[in-house]
C-alpha cells in the first residue's frame, strides 16, 4: 500500500463528507480537510508529529455535527501539505503559516485542538496571537509544560535519524504497550515516516510566566512514556490554575487521538460549547 492509498483509507473512516482544500502562501501548499457546516463555529484541529490529519477520524465527524472543523497537515511533517517555497526555520515562522491558513479559510478566531506536537504549536500560537485563538485543548501536549523522557527520545532516535515503516511501527508498538491501536493508523504513520518532509522546527518551551497567561483544557495519557503524566498535570494546574485537566488513565502517547475518542468527546465538547 502507498502513502497516498493509506492516507485516503483512514480519511474514508470519517463517514460524513469531507472536503480536501489546498491553500497556498509563501510556504507552499497547505492541505486541509474540512467537514461540518460552513457556517458553524470553527475548529482547528492539528495533529501530532508524523500522524498526519485524518488520525482525528474519531473526533471530527462527531464534532462536524455542530462545528466547522478544520484538520490540518503541517506544513513541516509528513501528509499532503507542501513545503514548496520558504522553509519554516522558527516557531515565528509556524505562527506566520498558521495565521495564513486562517487568512486562506477565512477564519478570524477559531478553538484549537492540538495532539503532541500539533500541541506545542497552537499553545505557542495562543501565546503569540491570542486574537487569533478561542479556545485551546491540549492532547497530552509534549514540550508545553514539561519535557520529553530521556529513554522515550533515546527509544525514536532511530526512527527519526533513519526513518522506516519498520522502525516507526515497532516504535509506535513499544510506547502504546500492548494497546490495540487501530493498525491502519500504524499503516499510516510506518508510511508518512518514508516521505519526504520538511525538517520540523525544533520545540522551544514556554516560560512560566507566559503559562500562566493561558486556561487550556489539557488531556493528560496516564501511561505515556514521552513524559511524566503526573508532572505534567502537576504543572498544568500550578501554571495555569484555571485549566481543565483530564486524566485518560489507559491511554499512552500515541494512542492517542484514535483510541481514545470516545473518551475525549465528552469533555471536548463541553470545553468548545462554553466558547458560543
Amino acid at each position: 500500500m502507498t502513502f497516498q492509498h493509506a492516507y485516503d483509507a483512514l480519511l474514508t473512516r470519517w463517514d460524513v463528507p469531507v472536503e480536501q482544500l489546498e491553500l497556498t502562501d509563501e510556504f507552499g501548499t497547505t492541505h486541509v480537510n474540512a467537514c461540518g457546516p460552513a457556517d458553524g463555529p470553527p475548529v482547528v484541529l492539528l495533529p501530532g508529529h508524523g500522524a498526519t490529519s485524518p488520525v482525528w477520524f474519531g473526533v471530527a465527524p462527531r464534532l462536524a455535527s455542530q462545528y466547522r472543523v478544520y484538520a490540518i497537515d503541517l506544513i513541516v511533517d509528513a501528509g499532503r501539505s507542501t513545503n514548496t517555497g520558504r522553509t519554516p526555520k522558527t516557531p515565528a515562522d509556524l505562527h506566520l503559516w498558521l495565521t495564513n491558513v486562517l487568512d486562506g479559510l477565512g477564519v478570524d478566531r477559531s478553538a484549537f485542538c492540538g495532539h503532541s506536537y500539533g500541541a506545542w504549536i497552537a499553545l505557542t500560537y495562543a501565546l503569540a496571537h491570542p486574537e487569533r485563538v478561542d479556545r485551546l485543548a491540549l492532547v497530552d501536549p509534549t514540550d508545553c509544560y514539561v519535557g520529553l523522557r530521556l529513554p522515550y527520545i533515546l527509544r525514536a532516535l532511530p526512527s527519526l535519524v533513519r526513518p522506516s515503516r519498520k522502525r516507526t511501527i515497532a516504535f509506535l508498538r513499544w510506547e502504546t504497550q500492548g494497546l490495540p491501536v487501530d493498525p491502519q493508523v500504524l499503516e499510516l504513520a510506518g508510511l508518512a515516516a518514508e516521505q519526504p518532509s520538511t525538517p520540523f522546527v525544533r520545540p522551544k518551551r514556554p516560560t512560566d510566566d507566559q503559562l500562566r497567561t493561558i486556561t487550556p483544557l489539557v488531556f493528560v495519557a496516564g501511561h505515556s512514556k514521552s513524559q511524566d503524566p503526573a508532572r505534567l498535570a502537576r504543572r498544568v494546574t500550578t501554571l495555569s490554575p484555571g485549566a481543565t485537566v483530564v486524566q485518560l488513565d489507559t491511554a499512552s502517547h500515541h494512542s492517542l487521538p484514535s483510541l481514545h475518542a470516545q473518551e475525549l468527546l465528552p469533555e471536548l465538547g463541553k470545553f468548545l460549547d462554553h466558547a458560543q
